[in-house]
């Protein structure tokens, strides 16, 4: 397992290097995270030849999950207090994973060598721009045929009203919705969306959008995100 090394991308915002060095840390995977590795794995190789990547993975509780359930898994984050809470985790139940600080945009992993990829909420944390290339850095390691689940905030998300306009579509200074205290977002559309998923390069598989809204208390609010599955031509 790699030691985590102890710089941090230009474009991660800092506040979530202080949010897991108090101690955040989501020990249990997403349930749409593991709907899309059982759905979307290659039916024809078992799980211990199928290598998966998450890219914003903090404490790797997706990847934690993907490892006993005995995938090959790699990840990367920006924060170097998320990893080493995750290589402390994997050590501590003899799981392999190769974990790594770094930046997203500039994937530290050869061409054509994952077969799933996992953005769980961490594309729609940089600007547009940002995303774009980090969607290519993507597309450069999946495999042909190979899948990205790609999970972004949608701008029906209450907290988009709630903040002010920042560089490259971010939203800064979000101070209501569920999203007050995760620093900069960038809220999609359906057309900003699917323009990350060029044809040349991609086919999208599947695309909801998904809303959630709170009903008790003085503010009603709305959380909307999108969950796209897009394929590697």
């Amino acid at each position: 397992m790699n030691t985590p090394a102890k710089t941090a991308a230009p474009e991660f915002d800092p506040v979530w290097e202080d949010i897991y060095r108090a101690g955040h840390a989501n020990r249990y995977p997403w349930d749409a995270v593991v709907s899309f590795i059982y759905h979307n794995r290659p039916a024809s190789r078992p799980a211990g030849q199928t290598s998966v990547l998450e890219i914003g993975c903090g404490t790797a509780p997706n990847l934690w999950f993907a490892a006993r359930e005995g995938f090959r898994v790699a990840g990367i984050d920006a924060s170097a207090a998320a990893i080493d809470a995750a290589s402390k985790r994997f050590a501590a139940d003899r799981l392999q994973g190769d974990l790594r600080v770094g930046s997203f945009l500039t994937l530290p992993f050869s061409s054509d060598s994952f077969d799933l990829a996992i953005d769980r909420a961490a594309l729609t944390c940089v600007g547009y721009s940002a995303a774009q290339q980090a969607v290519a850095e993507v597309s450069r390691v999946l495999r042909k045929g190979g899948k990205l689940f790609c999970n972004v905030y949608s701008d029906r998300h209450a907290s988009a009203r709630a903040g002010r306009r920042g560089a490259d579509g971010l939203t800064i200074d979000i101070s209501g919705g569920s999203l007050v205290g995760v620093g900069q977002i960038c809220f999609y559309d359906r057309d900003q969306l699917t323009a990350l998923f060029p044809d040349r390069a991609w086919v999208v598989r599947s695309l909801k959008h998904v809303t959630i809204e709170e009903m008790l208390g003085a503010d009603a609010a709305v959380h909307a995100e999108w969950r796209l599955i897009a394929e590697k031509l």
